[in-house]
């Protein structure tokens, strides 16, 4: 499972695979991370959904569950029931603009997204996501001020952390990505993703030896080692690649690393 090099060949499509994001829901259960057990509860759910149709948590419940197995136009289809029959539920509106911006549809997403709270009650959870989806469409200030204020909501949030990295990393703050990423990484809510994604930046970097180390976590020592080297091909191989390397204008460059591998 190469997961940096997954990460970054999204990087590279300009539809980057920032972290999902999601507030707790009352009465809402945790979703299994094997994926035949998500299947199975992907099923559960649909069953549950299917007895009552835009029923607040069968169907946000089921939505979470297809996005989660990237079954997108589903959930959308799923969650608009819910949305058509609450379209003030702040819960439901997140999770509809959550799906639309997973299927893509990120001009309906930010609609949606900015009917999900209120200036009085902002949840961290919508604002992480209105970043990914200003990121999406290129407005990297917008998407950095939604993430710096689902901060000041929720500090250290790992998620919207994950989703400041990658953010930085596409505006060429690989250094600034790294710090994101790192403090992201060390949170006890991080999963396997998020240390993808900082070892991704580390190999940008220049830091191959370093980004190996942090695949080691969720990867054996020789599926951390293909990782590193498919990174390191692509670095060599791809011109966009190498352009990521350098900083961006007006940034302050930093010392050729001498963590090479």
């Amino acid at each position: 499972m190469l997961i940096g090099a997954a990460a970054g060949a999204a990087l590279l499509a300009g539809c980057q695979d920032f972290d999902d994001v999601t507030g707790s829901i009352s009465g809402s259960t945790a979703m299994p991370t094997d994926e035949a057990k998500l299947r199975a509860y992907a099923d559960d759910c649909g069953r549950r959904y299917e007895r009552n149709p835009g029923e607040k948590i069968a169907s946000i419940e089921y939505a979470r569950a297809l996005r989660a197995l990237t079954r997108y136009s589903e959930a959308v289809a799923v969650i608009q029931t819910a949305a058509i029959k609450a379209p003030k539920d702040f819960d439901v509106l997140g999770e509809y603009g959550k799906a639309l911006a997973d299927a893509g549809q990120l001009a309906q997403a930010k609609d949606v997204l900015t009917r999900a709270d209120t200036p009085d009650a902002p949840r961290w959870d919508v604002m992480s996501v209105q970043g990914t989806v200003a990121d999406r469409l290129g407005d990297h200030a917008s998407a950095m001020q939604f993430y710096r204020d689902a901060l000041k909501i929720s500090p250290g949030e790992p998620g919207v952390l994950a989703n400041m990295g990658l953010s930085l990393a596409l505006a060429k703050q690989l250094p600034e990505a790294e710090q994101a990423l790192r403090q992201a990484a060390r949170s006890p809510k991080a999963d396997a993703r998020m240390r993808g994604d900082l070892a991704l930046v580390l190999a940008l970097e220049g830091k191959f030896g370093e980004a190996e180390r942090v695949g080691l976590t969720d990867l054996s020592p020789e599926a951390a080692r293909a990782n590193v080297e498919a990174i390191r091909q692509m670095i060599a191989q791809n011109d966009s690649w190498r352009e990521l390397r350098k900083p961006a204008k007006g940034a302050n460059p930093k010392a050729p690393s001498a963590d090479a591998g």
